[in-house]
């Protein structure tokens, strides 16, 4: 492991709240890690789905071709509709693929993770002459304007696993973020109540499937607004 990457954890737990968050919780969440099976140098993927409000968190060895679901949190409260978010200030938490870009260890929500909204195909829908909005976050506090927020104590465990995957070598942890679980059950359920969302949310689906298929990423492409799944 690089110098760079052990770095990253090293200057994270300079921030009170990270050392506090590993002080009271590594220990215990390393034991579960391990139990899982799971060593040092692990990734991470998180899956969310917003009419369940879940926020799953993917674990797996480096050496793994397979993520395991190592854990299962609430959203904490809800904003916006199904749907995706389309301009700033419509209280809509986006929906699509994403990555952590940002770990914020000073933030106004005790701790949070930023993930790369807007993207092309975000981008794409907004069009030209609007605003998309930007600041979407994984947080604590349990308020939220298009964000998902877990309570203060659920993000300690998601930043501090997002910190030890990043420190492994993880450069871009994927946030996937889905109306719904994707079934065909659940298309048929809310597409009549969404009707303009259905052509989008099929684009969404295939991914979906190709994961609970095969507990990895499909390659997903950005071509000309769209997801595209190889």
């Amino acid at each position: 492991m690089s110098n760079a990457q052990n770095n990253f954890k090293a200057t994270q737990i300079k921030f009170e709240r990270v050392e506090k968050a590993y002080k009271e919780k590594w220990k215990t969440l390393q034991k579960f890690v391990k139990a899982d099976g799971f060593g040092n140098d692990f990734s991470m993927l998180v899956n969310a789905y917003k009419a369940e409000g879940k926020l799953e968190i993917w674990l797996k060895n480096n050496s793994d071709k397979k993520y395991k679901l190592f854990r299962t949190y609430d959203f904490c409260a809800h904003s916006g509709k199904l749907g995706p978010k389309v301009i700033e200030g419509d209280g809509q938490t986006p929906e699509g693929f994403y990555y952590i870009n940002v770990f914020n260890p000073m933030s106004n929500f005790h701790l949070s993770l930023g993930v790369n909204y807007p993207n092309s195909v975000d981008l794409a829908r907004t069009g030209k002459d609007r605003k998309p909005g930007s600041d979407i976050y994984i947080h604590g506090n349990c308020v939220t304007v298009g964000c998902i927020p877990l309570t203060d104590e659920k993000i300690k465990e998601v930043y501090i696993l997002g910190v030890e995957a990043r420190n492994s070598g993880q450069e871009k942890i994927p946030v996937n973020i889905y109306p719904f679980k994707m079934t065909e059950g659940n298309l048929k359920k809310y597409g009549p109540q969404f009707p303009s969302q259905v052509s989008f949310w099929k684009t969404l689906q295939p991914a979906y499937l190709n994961f609970e298929k095969h507990k990895n990423l499909a390659d997903i492409k950005e071509v000309k607004g769209k997801y595209i799944v190889r």
